[in-house]
């Protein structure tokens, strides 16, 4: 994959007021480890822990939460969890921290550290926002969709994670796992430790996901924010929905189960770019699955 070319020095300005979740001078010295997050295999991604103020933190934790009546039930054979993609419906310090993530210092702090020019972020959450996943939920091995659905000429180009989940021990699963299926290798495995921020390039080769279900105490769950990033590519993007793939050790059944969820999931896609079908008609059957 040939290397962005680097930007000029960007300075992240922020103050106490305008960036309440993260602190500016953070950003300032995360921004310093491109070389690390482009060179990074099986494709570029970094790990930072720590990456919120630990009372924003804190607080968003205490109001995580996903009212049975606003989930949107991402219910099918390839994933089982929940989500909330409206911030109108999450508690103040979660709505702080979603304006923080799309104010002009965080894209120029996003540009510096990837390379990537015109960032863009989705003000709907399309499938980000907060995700729950409970025991024995699970999110098989997949690349997301690579063009918005709905905004036409925008190419999906980062995912950006933050872990919600103290305590949590490996025999729970939920490790966030990115694998090359061309060598049909697994690279990272990383734990889905509070306050922990996973950023990653989006591309046709960026499988992840955490296959395994969840084995935590009932009263646990995989707590986790979503947020990702596009570029207006000024033309019409062909739609390229989430491609799951089943792993190597995985059964001749499960591998054709995947495929056929893989093929429901294009046409629905397909459906919901030209306004048949919405997301809330499909969280509504999917919450009886």
């Amino acid at each position: 994959m040939a290397q962005p070319e680097p930007l000029p020095h960007l300075r992240i300005v922020g103050t106490r007021d305008d960036m309440r979740s993260i602190e500016p001078d953070k950003l300032n010295q995360l921004a310093q480890r491109s070389g690390e997050f482009q060179n990074a295999i099986p494709f570029p991604q970094i790990v930072f822990d720590d990456f919120l103020k630990r009372e924003a933190a804190e607080e968003i934790l205490r109001e995580f939460s996903i009212p049975a009546d606003k989930a949107v039930y991402y219910h099918h054979y390839n994933n089982h969890s929940v989500g909330l993609c409206k911030t109108a419906e999450m508690g103040p310090a979660t709505r702080a921290l979603f304006e923080d993530l799309q104010r002009p210092e965080f894209l120029s702090f996003l540009e510096k550290l990837t390379g990537i020019r015109g960032l863009v972020y989705d003000p709907q959450l399309d499938g980000a926002g907060l995700h729950d996943t409970r025991r024995g939920g699970y999110l098989n091995m997949h690349v997301d969709f690579l063009a918005h659905t709905m905004h036409k000429h925008w190419s999906r180009q980062l995912n950006l994670l933050i872990f919600l989940n103290k305590d949590w021990k490996e025999e729970y699963n939920g490790f966030l796992e990115f694998w090359d299926m061309k060598a049909k290798k697994r690279h990272q495995k990383i734990k889905p430790a509070f306050n922990r921020c996973v950023l990653f390039r989006t591309t046709r080769i960026s499988f992840h996901g955490y296959p395994q279900p969840l084995e935590c105490p009932p009263q646990m769950s995989r707590k986790s924010i979503a947020c990702y990033y596009y570029r207006d590519e000024n033309r019409l993007c062909s739609l390229e929905p989430t491609y799951y793939q089943s792993l190597p050790t995985d059964s001749a059944w499960k591998k054709s189960m995947i495929a056929l969820d893989r093929f429901a999931l294009r046409v629905y896609s397909g459906l919901k770019r030209y306004h048949i079908v919405s997301d809330r008609l499909i969280s509504r059957i999917g919450k009886f699955f």
